[in-house]
């Protein structure tokens, strides 16, 4: 009874509505077909309060199959309903995450091929559906839910999936179809009343409807307000498709209409005004081999004040050399276009020939001030990292340096030695697969990897002797970044405790920044 009950709460349907008495006895291992019962479509609720609701529209009545596999052998059995176009309600409480993770990786195929969709409705249950039977979950809810902040849609969607063709624009009113090629760089749109009878022309007098109701219902929630959206207390929700280019181009009007004009800064000599007439820039990100075919790289800058102009004499702080950047360029998805000028608030990129960093600061002749750096997560995941084939000593580093100077990856190294052998810290193991891959495919080089015991790293601010003199506890290594500062790499956090007890003087800085 009890996982009627679920599944009667999941999909939305009254007690009185759902007569069929589910087994909760079932045999593990088997998927059984339980008692079709022929359901009727639910509408829209206006009550936000259950979370859980699964709000299905289907064009016929709907023939749910529960089933509670086991085994992956039982994939085929289920795979067989949903040709048959049943909604299939699948629990995997009894089912082994290994055995799980294979059938939904399956079924999310199956669901695929057949046009349908796969939706997690709560732990370890799912409901697939077939084309013909549309799942709307209340995501705005569950936004709400994981975040802890209130939502407003700024649009909403007419139909999901392959069969999504527009949105409503509830600012203006005005519903916006979309039509072309998935891939196309931009997205074909029409714009229509929602009370225009071509709408009901369009996509059938059925969704027309449910469009108003779901529009009506929209209408009674809360107001927008862009200072509560600015506060972050209240979060605006667009929906799109980024694979089709469906809705991304108004997504972006309203993200900029909606953006505040650019702050000042914070630099060592004070705040930076915005609206200041002297230029200066903070370099944000790099990125190498952008074309694999040039080898190009390019630095990434934020303009913070005044105006850039191309070709104009500048001047990099940190290296203290005058330069001229004559190919600046700003960047939309693939397309790239050399600017002659920008201001506060745009972000270029230029060519960089190895002198920029993160965190760098460009400003015009005559000015030396800095911009504060960017904190950095400390790495918790910590390997030696060395090239196997040593003739590739100089790809070795050139790209051991380039990655570094993106930030993908933390490079350091034991104090007094060279750059043969390097200790590589990331925040997650993905990042050395990343790593490897990017050395592999575009520097030509193959390495070898070994796991390190640290998952902690403290910056040495105040060292009370020589740093080979340091008392260290086991397991515990002092390390040197590119930037020359002095690390401590240790395995569990009461070795700073014992660090500092040891080494009177010694102070340790748990933030990074480049």
């Amino acid at each position: 009874m009890a996982l009627r009950d679920t599944l009667r709460n999941l999909i939305g349907i009254p007690e009185n509505d759902y007569d069929s008495e589910y087994d909760d006895d079932m045999q593990a291992g088997n998927v059984e077909q339980e008692e079709e019962e022929q359901m009727p479509s639910p509408s829209l609720s206006s009550d936000r309060k259950h979370n859980k609701v699964v709000n299905i529209h289907a064009t016929t009545q709907l023939a749910v199959v529960l089933v509670k596999p086991e085994r992956y052998e039982d994939a085929a059995s289920i795979a067989d309903h949903l040709n048959a176009k049943k909604t299939v309600v699948l629990n995997l409480e009894q089912t082994s995450k290994d055995v799980s993770r294979r059938l939904i990786d399956f079924l999310c195929g199956v669901a695929y091929a057949n046009n349908g969709q796969m939706k997690r409705v709560a732990n370890n249950t799912y409901i697939i559906t077939p084309y013909n039977v549309d799942i709307m979950g209340d995501l705005l809810d569950e936004l709400e839910n994981e975040l802890g902040i209130e939502t407003y849609a700024c649009n909403w969607p007419m139909g999901s999936g392959r069969e999504f063709q527009g949105v409503y624009d509830r600012r203006s009113s005005q519903l916006i179809f979309f039509s072309g090629v998935s891939g196309k760089k931009r997205a074909d749109k029409m714009e229509i009343d929602l009370y225009d009878p071509q709408v009901a022309d369009l996509i059938g007098e059925r969704r027309h409807q449910q469009l108003i109701d779901d529009v009506e219902l929209l209408g009674a929630g809360r107001e927008f307000d862009l200072d509560e959206v600015r506060a972050g207390r209240l979060s605006p929700v667009f929906f799109g498709s980024a694979l089709t280019n469906f809705g991304v181009e108004p997504f972006l009007e309203e993200f900029l209409r909606m953006t505040p004009s650019p702050l000042p800064r914070e630099a060592d000599c004070g705040v930076i005004d915005t609206f200041s007439p002297d230029f200066s820039a903070f370099v944000f990100k790099i990125q190498a081999n952008m074309n694999k075919a040039h080898r190009d790289r390019l630095a990434f800058m934020r303009i913070c004040s005044g105006q850039f102009q191309r070709d104009a004499e500048y001047y990099h702080v940190q290296t203290g050399k005058k330069m001229r950047l004559s190919q600046p360029q700003q960047l939309m998805a693939s397309e790239r276009e050399i600017v002659d000028e920008a201001y506060a608030g745009d972000i270029i990129g230029v060519f960089d020939p190895g002198i920029f960093s993160i965190g760098d600061t460009i400003t015009v002749p005559g000015k030396k001030f800095k911009f504060g750096g960017i904190p950095t997560f400390a790495p918790e995941h910590f390997a030696r990292v060395s090239a196997k084939d040593s003739m590739k000593r100089k790809q070795f580093l050139k790209g051991m340096e380039q990655i570094a100077q993106e930030g993908a990856i933390q490079i350091f190294k034991l104090p007094g030695a060279g750059l043969e052998e390097v200790i590589v810290g990331v925040v997650g193991t993905l990042q050395f697969d990343v790593f490897q891959y990017r050395m592999r495919s575009e520097y030509g080089v193959e390495l070898y990897m070994e796991g390190l015991p640290y998952e902690h790293l403290r910056v040495i601010t105040a060292c009370p002797c020589k740093p080979e003199d340091l008392v260290l506890c086991t397991g515990a290594a002092l390390l040197e970044d590119f930037k020359g500062r002095l690390l401590v790499a240790f395995g569990g956090e009461w070795s700073v405790g014992f660090l500092t007890k040891h080494n009177p003087g010694l102070e340790l800085a748990e933030s990074l920044s480049v």
